[in-house]
């Protein structure tokens, strides 16, 4: 399989769908339950129609394939996540852009994605090397990255140009095919709790 084909992926907890505007409505409902940190490219409410284009856009141009989170003890659409960075002829590609309602935080929805995103890059495509990144001031997601087993490849300095016109510094982890089963059971660990 190719990091850009149209899959759903779904585990006892969440459901990972090709993203459409279909989702706006609950995305923006829990684009509201966050405070929009600096350091963060979450949208607001209002912004997520527009967010939905631009990465609808990227699928498109084959750099991202975007999906909506939807969290199945509820029903509700609670967040995005995407492929994105993609390099299919080197099979690496990056898990990122992801964000999910407060409601969800601390809960079993980011192991669960990540578990079924890891198994998906891994397992039927074939990855080499699946990379996370995080803005250094971003001590939430960095902790969270870290919890994965994710390995600290290190800082780029000044690796993008923010919208305000501050640079940002970019934390970049990643994971290999041969710690895919120590950080697979760590998931499963934890996922076993839920």
């Amino acid at each position: 399989m190719l990091f850009l084909d149209e899959i759903t992926l779904e585990d006892d907890h969440v459901r990972l769908e090709p993203l459409s505007h279909e989702h706006a409505e609950d995305l923006g409902r829990a684009a509201a339950t966050l405070a929009h940190a600096w350091y963060t490219s979450v949208p607001t409410a209002e912004g997520v129609p527009a967010e939905i284009d631009r990465r609808l856009a990227a699928r498109e141009a084959g750099s991202m394939n975007p999906f909506a989170v939807r969290r199945l003890g509820s029903g509700e659409v609670i967040g995005m996540t995407t492929f994105c960075s993609i390099d299919q002829p080197n099979r690496r590609v990056e898990i990122g852009y992801t964000w999910i309602g407060a409601q969800a935080h601390g809960t079993e929805v980011n192991p669960a994605m990540k578990r079924l995103m890891l198994a998906h890059a891994f397992e039927r495509c074939d990855a080499i090397a699946v990379s996370l990144m995080t803005h250094f001031h971003n001590r939430q997601s960095r902790a969270a990255i870290e919890r994965l087993g994710a390995k600290l490849d290190g800082v780029l300095r000044n690796h993008r140009i923010l919208p305000d016109g501050s640079l940002r510094d970019t934390v970049a982890y990643s994971i290999l095919p041969h710690e895919w089963p120590a950080v697979r059971n760590g998931l499963d660990a934890r996922l076993a709790r839920y």
